[in-house]
């Protein structure tokens, strides 16, 4: 859902970058770098998750965006951030579920 909020139709909304710019203030990386990867990822890798395709490096990729909100963004969200690090690991340990395209195309056993 916080994908969602950062578009409309197909196309970043303003406010993004400046959400980025001036409350989420990434050290290392351009404000509009970060505001068009993050979007990019809050979408894309959540996909991959649900079909499971590419599902371990999905939840790499969003464990990752959890860590760095967490440290860098949202310190006190903890509690939230935890919880999406705990199943985000899961995928990360067990690999996808019986139904996933990983499975079927036999890049998990």
């Amino acid at each position: 859902m916080s994908g969602r909020t950062k578009v409309e139709g197909f196309m970043i909304k303003d406010s993004t970058f400046t959400l980025f710019q001036y409350e989420y203030d990434l050290p290392l990386i351009p404000h509009q770098w970060a505001a068009v990867l993050a979007t990019f990822s809050e979408h894309f890798f959540p996909l991959l998750l649900i079909l499971g395709l590419g599902s371990r490096l999905a939840a790499l990729a969003l464990l990752a965006m959890t860590l760095v909100i967490q440290f860098f963004v949202y310190p006190s969200a903890w509690v939230t951030h935890g919880l999406w690090a705990i199943a985000l690991l899961t995928v990360l340990m067990k690999g996808p579920g019986r139904l996933s395209f990983d499975k079927l195309l036999g890049l998990e056993r």
